[in-house]
């Protein structure tokens, strides 16, 4: 090698040096990243494949895992990146705290104004980004909590809120065309009002401290605990799923309809068997994702945390080259039926995860996480 070749190529090595550090330094919870990249892949196999309804005695039937479980993954994930944005196992107070706040809801309503242009592209998805916006301003008033009330309110929340979810459901004015944008516009198939209970728990846990041995033992056994607990007792008591996607309203009395629509564990229901069995699933999935990356088969999955490095990027190019490829082929981005017939689905998470992995290398942060993170930094650091 030359010296002028020596010379070109030491801006790569070093780039590359400095990038591998970033997702490999101690600074970086790697299960973290690991668990997100799961969430977004997941989400992605639940729109384009055809899911089958889970049974855990079907292998044939174990995909079905994804629909519903990844969202709630991605959501309790949330929380996590909050309470280790804002100080981890000490939250930030004072000044400190008010800047924290504020560049939040800088970042809720940049993904608010995301989440609504990926839902005019047309694409037949429920987009979750509306909903993380509201539920990051809902966080703002926990962000001074300490991991003990944080998860005694997830809990008092996960166990309270299905019961009314049913109520708030059934208001005549979702059912009117008004009605429709403004749970597109609000992220209503991720309801708040009950997913508030997984961003609680995920910065419950990033108080704790999600760094500690212990801390992700607990995560693991406990989030066993309750997805045993939930979807188990889904299983004994024979929940049927909510009546509105089984029989006619008139089969059943308003009592008995809004019992299943309560005791059910089916995905994106909110009921209280899906909010304990996937909320329990979620903390155990980031429990067992930081416990692998304390081992050496970290660096063998590097393509992966690097697409949850990235998730916002990952997941809104995902939309877009959805929208682009179906809007081309098809002549119309909504036909959800003739794009999956196109096999779409290994295209686009090779793609992902190729792209993600490059670019984490080559050039480091995502391009939407460094605009959001420039956006939320117009806010003065000094409060």
């Amino acid at each position: 090698m030359t010296a002028l070749d020596r010379a070109a190529s030491s801006p790569l090595r070093r780039a590359l040096s400095a990038n591998v550090e970033r997702l490999d330094g101690s600074a970086r919870a790697g299960g973290v990243d690991l668990a997100r990249g799961l969430a977004v892949l997941g989400m992605l196999a639940a729109h384009l494949l055809s899911i089958p309804e889970l049974e855990a005695g079907d292998p044939s039937t174990w995909g079905g895992i994804v629909d519903g479980r990844s969202s709630i993954l991605f959501a309790t994930l949330a929380g996590v990146s909050l309470g280790l944005a804002t100080g981890g196992r000490a939250p930030r107070t004072g000044p400190a705290l008010r800047v924290a706040r504020l560049r939040l809801a800088v970042r809720a309503g940049a993904l608010w104004v995301l989440g609504v242009a990926l839902i005019l592209t047309g694409v037949p998805v429920y987009v979750i980004l509306p909903a993380y916006a509201i539920l990051f301003l809902l966080a703002i008033p926990f962000l001074r909590l300490r991991a003990p009330v944080l998860l005694t309110v997830a809990a008092a929340s996960a166990v309270g809120l299905p019961f009314l979810q049913p109520l708030l459901e059934s208001a005549p004015a979702w059912s009117t065309p008004a009605g429709g944008w403004v749970s597109l516009l609000l992220g209503w198939h991720y309801p708040f009002t009950v997913w508030a209970a997984f961003v609680l728990a995920g910065l419950g846990v990033a108080r704790a401290g999600i760094g500690r041995l212990s801390v992700q033992l607990a995560m693991l056994v406990a989030g066993a605990v309750l997805a045993a607990v939930g979807y188990g007792t889904a299983v004994v008591l024979a929940v049927p799923e909510p009546v509105s996607a089984v029989v006619p309203a008139l089969v059943r009395t308003p009592g008995e309809e809004y019992a299943a629509a309560v005791w059910t564990a089916e995905p994106h229901s909110s009921g209280l068997l899906e909010v304990i069995g996937s909320g329990g699933f979620a903390l155990a999935v980031i429990g067992l994702c930081l416990l692998i990356c304390r081992t050496g088969v970290r660096t063998i999955l590097l393509p992966l945390r690097a697409v949850g490095a990235m998730p916002l990027t990952a997941y809104t190019a995902q939309l877009v080259v959805w929208a682009v490829w179906a809007g081309n082929a098809l002549g119309d981005t909504g036909d959800l039926s003739g794009f999956r017939q196109l096999d779409p689905f290994p295209v686009i998470t090779l793609a992902t995860v190729l792209g993600c992995t490059l670019w984490a290398l080559l050039i480091g942060r995502g391009p939407l996480e460094w605009v959001l993170d420039r956006l939320a930094r117009l806010v003065p650091s000094r409060g």
